[in-house]
């Protein structure tokens, strides 16, 4: 049972999701937050599987909600709402640790499959889509970031296997692309992309690609 916290500021906007959410076997809500400040506390206390976070809201915002989910150490992970797919605050959204992003005019079918996606602690975003993001994305990282700098630390546990999967991960391959380009087998690919999780820290997909932009692995 993947259970879920809904966090917007729009009362139709949270019954909508709550009966669609609550139609669905594998899926509960545990509560509603109408305010970041809410999201968060009630994050903490109810430890749901997903928060389902809007960015817009009343005092503190859903980006800085995530931040201090994420930060938290709780297992919650966070599943953007944005008005646009390129939404200006969806590269926020990525730095405070959300786990994906869904359009509000999504197809009811897309939301409960990005939730069980982010759930599981894969990217919600389809690859070309999770590309896209982060090609925008990457503009907004500081000047001089990545190949001038020293080597990352968090690249220098990873195997040149790792790196490799590290590298495709970025370019928004599937498990798919890079068990057959890389002639591995698919279960050995999921096997080096939980190392790789593991070893750069990182909470998911989403999280690891952002990891090889700012590393310098990947260039837009």
């Amino acid at each position: 049972m993947t259970t879920v916290l809904i966090a917007d500021d729009q009362p139709l906007q949270r019954f909508g999701f709550r009966m669609l959410l609550e139609s669905q076997d594998d899926m509960t809500v545990l509560d509603e937050a109408a305010k970041g400040t809410e999201a968060v506390r009630k994050a903490a206390d109810l430890r749901p599987d997903v928060v389902l976070m809007d960015v817009r809201m009343p005092g503190m915002d859903g980006i800085e909600a995530t931040r201090r989910i994420t930060a938290s150490g709780d297992r919650a992970r966070v599943l953007i709402l944005t008005t646009f797919d390129l939404d200006e605050y969806a590269y926020a959204g990525l730095r405070a640790g959300a786990s994906g992003f869904l359009v509000k005019d999504a197809q009811p079918e897309d939301l409960l499959s990005g939730i069980r996606a982010v759930a599981s602690g894969d990217a919600v975003v389809a690859p070309g889509l999770t590309r896209r993001l982060l090609d925008a994305y990457v503009h907004h990282l500081p000047a001089g970031t990545p190949e001038a700098a020293a080597p990352d630390p968090r690249l220098a546990a990873l195997t040149d296997r790792e790196l490799e999967i590290l590298t495709v991960l970025g370019k928004g391959w599937t498990n798919t692309e890079i068990a057959t380009r890389l002639h591995l087998a698919e279960s050995t690919v999921k096997t080096h992309v939980g190392r790789v999780l593991a070893k750069t820290g990182s909470r998911d997909r989403v999280q690891a690609v952002i990891c090889a932009y700012e590393t310098g692995l990947v260039q837009p």
